[in-house]
């Protein structure tokens, strides 16, 4: 372990999701992971590339902090952009790992850190997911152990929306707000986990003494990008499902040369992304 171990034993939920989100996950776990950490609750992840790092980088915009579960040894970081992270959470979070120092990246290890992940969680939050998605066995894992599960649903277009709807067919609970985990959670301690008995190999640092001194709906409203002016028709003519060019300038009855334009100043503005395919996706969190 790596970190302060007072975390262990607070109340923590975890963020899981795709490693190929849209722009849109990302965002979304980082904002509810902000209004998660802000609300009290640790956020768990994996440090995986995609909904994971969003989470934990979100998480540390908050007071609460976030714990990462690793499939490596301690001195090894995977993938290797999520270095600085990594020392970040170390610094302001906690590291934890069962594997050896020197264990390399194996496949058939991040499977096996769910469990623990799901174990040290009053539940889990699966932000974007595919059918296939190595989320849904930590969703599986939590909801056998008697945890909450939530999940974001998404665009019924988007293949990382469909492992979210089918966890809802299940019975998972929709959710559209941090605070609606915050509540659902809030008569729930940390004594009411089971403990999670994996050996981890440990190197401590300092703990972490930060409070929660900002409201849930201020920290998410602060993560959230700033809107384009309220009315803005190609905002609008966009909706939240990824569009084409050709799609817009139908829906607008824009030139392209002006749609182009438009579309770019939106983009460097943070509220439309341009996706591969030619797609264009609108990234407001409502």
């Amino acid at each position: 372990m790596q970190g302060a171990p007072a975390l262990l034993s607070a109340r923590s939920v975890a963020v899981v999701g795709s490693r190929q989100p849209t722009p849109q996950g990302a965002d979304n776990a980082r904002a509810f992971s902000t209004g998660l950490s802000a609300g009290g609750l640790v956020v768990v992840s994996g440090l995986a590339l995609g909904v994971d790092g969003a989470a934990h980088e979100g998480a540390l915009r908050g007071a609460a902090g976030t714990i990462a579960v690793v499939g490596t040894g301690l001195d090894r970081v995977y993938p290797s952009k999520h270095r600085d992270l990594a020392h970040r959470i170390a610094e302001a979070g906690v590291l934890i790992s069962e594997f050896a120092p020197g264990t390399p990246p194996l496949a058939e290890n991040f499977p096996m850190r769910n469990r623990i992940i799901a174990g040290l969680s009053l539940g889990t939050l699966v932000v974007e997911a595919t059918l296939r998605s190595g989320s849904l066995i930590t969703a599986r894992l939590a909801n056998e152990n008697g945890r909450e599960v939530f999940a974001i649903p998404g665009s019924i277009h988007a293949a990382q929306s469909r492992g979210c709807h089918e966890l809802i067919r299940q019975g998972a609970m929709l959710v559209e707000t941090p605070e609606e985990i915050v509540d659902a959670l809030s008569g729930m301690g940390g004594s009411a986990r089971a403990p999670v008995t994996a050996p981890v190999t440990a190197t401590v640092t300092a703990p972490v003494t930060a409070t929660v001194t900002a409201t849930v709906t201020a920290t998410v409203a602060a993560a959230a990008p700033v809107p384009a002016a309220p009315h803005d028709p190609v905002l609008s003519a966009l909706g939240h499902d990824p569009v084409t060019l050709d799609g817009l300038m139908a829906r607008t009855g824009w030139p392209a040369h002006e749609l182009a334009a438009r579309l770019l100043d939106l983009e460097l503005a943070g509220q439309v992304a341009r996706l591969p395919g030619g797609l264009y996706q609108r990234r407001l969190l409502a």
